[in-house]
């Protein structure tokens, strides 16, 4: 696979980029310098490599549910800046 001057082209059109011809020509060359750099990974034999999503193994590390009584309310509405009738009161957001 490689690219085009035509596919720098148009994905400059689709970001809106106006680039000159040496850029074009520039970008070109470029993008299909990496595109021969990733070829070679085909060259890797990865029959006996078992599919990842990580490099390195992920455990989460959770703790079990355990239901404990809630705090009380009065306790609770000492951190409020506002209240009334047990709730928080915050500012209008809609008129």
């Amino acid at each position: 696979m490689s690219i085009t001057k035509m596919d720098v082209e148009h994905v400059a059109k689709l970001a809106r980029l106006d680039l000159s011809e040496n850029e074009k020509d520039e970008f070109t060359n470029q993008l299909n310098a990496i595109l021969k750099y990733a070829e070679q990974l085909n060259e890797l034999n990865t029959d006996d490599v078992a599919p990842t999503s990580h490099a390195m193994p992920l455990v989460n590390v959770m703790r079990e549910d355990e239901t404990r009584p809630s705090l009380p309310i009065e306790k609770v509405l000492l951190n409020a800046p506002d209240e009334e009738d047990g709730q928080f009161k915050v500012p209008a957001v809609l008129e």
